[in-house]
């Protein structure tokens, strides 16, 4: 595990706090699809991603999902550590996008750390800001975006994270994160598709020019 932390973080962290994840971390593998944080689950530890990428998604009273953010490889979720120092419940749900890899750090040594390392300190304000840069995105996509805007923005970042021009997404799935109806994402994909933006297969787009 050692040599996974020193290749996606040792620009991040010194070697001492490397030392210490190493020795307290758990290495944990989930597959596409999975789910690893439930809205309502205490969180116990947070996650540090070596690979692949965790989308993360709020539900609202009637039980609709919203894409909030992604995350990608050196990264950790701000909304896990808010949890985590609040011991809080969660008020997210983290799916896996891709089959990742993960360390868990247990929450006890993240309010150690932040004291004894300026690292990883740092490394925590920067999360805290990138996170909430990215959920502003996601409010002004609402606010100010027409639906086949946010639809296109969506697919832009969809291909972005998995570095695949195929969107393994039903219209349906889609529809669920973009918190629509399947009709309406259904009508913008054939938009899209007439005008030679995308190709539509049976739980697939392939992406040509967005």
């Amino acid at each position: 595990m050692i040599d996974n932390i020193r290749e996606n973080f040792t620009h991040i962290f010194e070697e001492a706090l490397i030392l210490e994840i190493n020795e307290v971390g758990v290495l944990k593998e989930v597959v596409e699809g999975e789910k690893l944080i439930e809205i309502g689950d205490y969180v116990r530890s947070m996650p540090l991603l070596i690979s692949g990428a965790i989308k993360i998604l709020r539900e609202d009273d009637n039980g609709d999902e919203l894409l909030l953010y992604f995350l990608e490889r050196g990264d950790t979720c701000a909304m896990t550590l808010t949890c985590c120092l609040g011991q809080k419940k969660s008020e997210i749900r983290a799916i896996a996008e891709l089959d990742t890899t993960l360390i868990m750090i247990p929450i006890q040594k993240m309010e150690e750390w932040t004291g004894k390392y300026k690292s990883w300190r740092n490394f925590v304000f920067q999360s805290y800001q990138k996170r909430l840069t990215e959920m502003l995105e996601t409010i002004d996509s609402i606010a100010f975006l027409n639906m086949d805007e946010r639809l296109v923005k969506y697919l832009q970042n969809k291909q972005k994270v998995t570095n695949d021009s195929v969107i393994n997404s039903t219209h349906q799935e889609i529809a669920y994160e973009l918190n629509t109806s399947r009709v309406v994402v259904s009508r913008l994909l054939k938009k899209l598709e007439s005008l030679g933006k995308i190709e539509l297969y049976r739980n697939s787009i392939q992406i040509v020019s967005l």
